[in-house]
């Protein structure tokens, strides 16, 4: 498997309203949106750092991962995704490696993006995200 690209380091956090002054104002990143992904049930706020982005993630739900993420945790560096070319291919190929797959095939994501998660106990405990851009979107 090829790896691209950093795509985005997602960020768990209580509330986005709260954190949102000191990444916007204090280190000065632009605010490219906020959008809720409702079968996730986290909110989110992206920030652009270079070519990289940064997702808050706050949860909507109590059952949501971010939530339950953050009550085990606390908040911070939930995971780190990775820019790939033919995403159903690279889940293929990472199952034949033995990698325990979170998702078994390509989910939609925010920022029209196509995603799918690698188990950390496959990652040495890092939660690792897949990342494909929906055909005809640029983000």
């Amino acid at each position: 498997m090829r790896v691209e690209r950093i795509n985005h380091i997602g960020i768990a956090v209580n509330s986005i309203d709260e954190q949102l002054p000191y990444y916007r104002d204090v280190l000065g990143l632009p605010l490219e949106s906020i959008e809720v992904v409702a079968d996730q049930k986290v909110k989110i706020a992206f920030f652009t750092v270079g070519e990289v982005r940064l997702e808050l993630l706050e949860p909507t739900d109590p059952t949501s991962p971010i939530a339950r993420f953050i009550e085990k945790r606390g908040q911070g560096v939930h995971h780190l995704a990775f820019g790939v070319a033919d995403l159903t291919g690279r889940i293929e190929e990472l199952k034949r490696a033995g990698i325990h797959m979170i998702d078994n095939a390509p989910r939609q994501g925010a920022h029209h993006m196509q995603i799918a998660f690698l188990h950390p106990k496959s990652t040495f405990g890092v939660l690792t995200e897949l990342c494909e851009e929906f055909r005809g979107h640029n983000t």
